[in-house]
């Protein structure tokens, strides 16, 4: 069997639910399970509602609601139209069942003026639910055989609502009892959700939708997980600020990790754990170019190399200079505690003798952060950074690497890379620059390692 996961702009609306089906439709043989995003921005709509209902909003929030209802209705009647009457209007009930249950939580955070974060799992779940009754109608009125799946029911996690952690044993086991993939036959799943062990529903967050894909290809025993968005695959760059990017046709698991937590944004670190686990290749494809360039991730890819560039602007370096950390034990552990309490993750470390340098990935750390910090020593925070990473497997055992980077970046910025993180890890060597050469350096580097390149996507070729 297979798991196909289609992201939000893959079933932004009636057009695009139809080519996600024909899709689905040409793997009904190998027993395909279809994981589902909400449509379109309609994660971003519910979050709208839900501020304007804690703020009192009605005359906004009624607007606003109807024309999210609107969309998903008209979604629905122009994919499950050729529907006979009895099937029409039994989809139909599901659907407005639905909206009624938003409409009724709506009214309810409205009256009481507050948004808890279990209630913002529940409003956020709509839109993978209403997505997913639409996309299912439609694939029994093209003559699929088809099985609406609850994922709340199945994916079992902890009450960290928001951002929950799926207890993997369990939900395999809910999922195993729960589905029988068969050729011919398509399952619908919603992405994103999952439910605490007392059915309170919860979120994965960022990038959950992935993560569900993967966790459901691990408990069914897939051969494949297919991920499908709206770009050509993993690409060696941001397309979108370097055009000359270009597909990467295979990465390893540890590569896309990188790539994903330092910027590219097709797939989730997250995603990876249960795919590395259980060793099964995923496949990143283009909804509105099924036929064009995809990217295999898997354990071991054919060659060793410098496979993309990936970053992220609006990145802070918080400096701690403190002469009481020479030969002392403990000051790391108490400076990171800080940043714990404050829920600030961090990324990059660079150390001395006499001073710690960590990037956060936000613009403006919190004000008691700092003043945390300086119990232990002086602190500096400089803004407007962003981090450039270079990914690729055992690439930086080569020290030559280092030097065509510096080279590369000589006419750009010069001396004023501002921090380096390079041995943690033989995947990566990231760079912090000012925000504002940010397009300048990925342009340079991509110039030097992709641009005159014959290796399709690779510059750098290890042994």
């Amino acid at each position: 069997m297979i798991v196909l996961k289609f992201g939000g702009s893959s079933v932004r609306d009636a057009e695009w639910i139809a080519r996600v089906l024909e899709i689905a439709a040409g793997r009904l043989d190998e027993a395909p399970v279809l994981v589902s995003s909400a449509m379109g921005k309609t994660t971003d709509r519910l979050l709208e509602l839900g501020a304007l209902a804690r703020t009192g909003d009605a005359a906004g929030l009624a607007s606003a609601r109807e024309r999210l209802v609107a969309g998903h209705r008209e979604a629905f009647a122009t994919g499950a139209g050729p529907l006979s009457t009895d099937r029409y209007a039994a989809w139909s009930e599901t659907l407005e069942t639905l909206i009624s249950e938003l409409e009724t939580l709506l009214q309810g955070i409205l009256l009481i003026r507050d948004l808890s974060p279990r209630s913002s799992d529940a409003l956020l779940s709509f839109g993978e639910r209403m997505a997913t009754t639409v996309i299912a109608a439609a694939a029994e009125a093209r003559g699929i055989p088809v099985t609406l799946l609850d994922s709340r029911a199945l994916v079992r996690t902890d009450e960290e609502f928001g951002g929950a952690r799926p207890d993997l044993d369990t939900t395999r086991s809910l999922i195993g009892a729960a589905v029988a993939p068969r050729p011919g036959h398509l399952y619908v799943a919603q992405g994103f959700l999952g439910s605490t062990a007392a059915g309170i529903t919860t979120t994965l967050g960022r990038g959950g939708s992935d993560f569900s894909a993967t966790i459901f290809g691990t408990a069914l025993g897939a051969t494949r997980v297919e991920i499908w968005t709206d770009v050509d695959g993993i690409m060696t760059a941001d397309p979108r600020r370097i055009p000359r990017a270009r597909t990467i046709p295979e990465v390893s698991y540890n590569e896309a990790a990188e790539l994903a937590y330092f910027g590219a944004k097709v797939v989730h670190p997250a995603t990876m754990i249960p795919a590395v686990e259980s060793d099964i290749p995923v496949l990143v494809c283009n909804t509105g170019n099924p036929e064009g360039p995809q990217t295999r991730i898997s354990a071991s890819p054919d060659s060793l190399a410098l496979r993309a560039l990936a970053g992220r602007d609006g990145v802070t370096i918080i400096t701690v200079h403190s002469s009481r950390m020479l030969n002392a034990w403990g000051f790391l552990s108490r400076m990171f505690q800080a940043f714990e309490r404050h829920r600030i993750s961090v990324d990059l470390i660079a150390t001395s003798e006499v001073s710690v340098s960590v990037s956060v990935d936000v613009p403006q750390p919190p004000p008691a952060l700092i003043e945390d910090l300086e119990q232990l020593g002086r602190v500096t925070v400089d803004a407007e950074k962003a981090v450039v990473s270079l990914v690729g497997e055992r690439l930086w055992r080569d020290p030559s690497l280092i030097r065509d980077v510096f080279d590369a970046l000589s006419d750009t910025v010069g001396h004023r890379v501002e921090m380096i993180s390079l041995g943690s890890s033989d995947t990566n060597l990231s760079l912090v620059v000012p925000q504002d050469t940010y397009d300048s350096v990925m342009t340079a580097l991509h110039h030097r390692f992709f641009d005159f390149s014959e290796n399709d996507g690779s510059s750098i070729v290890t042994e």
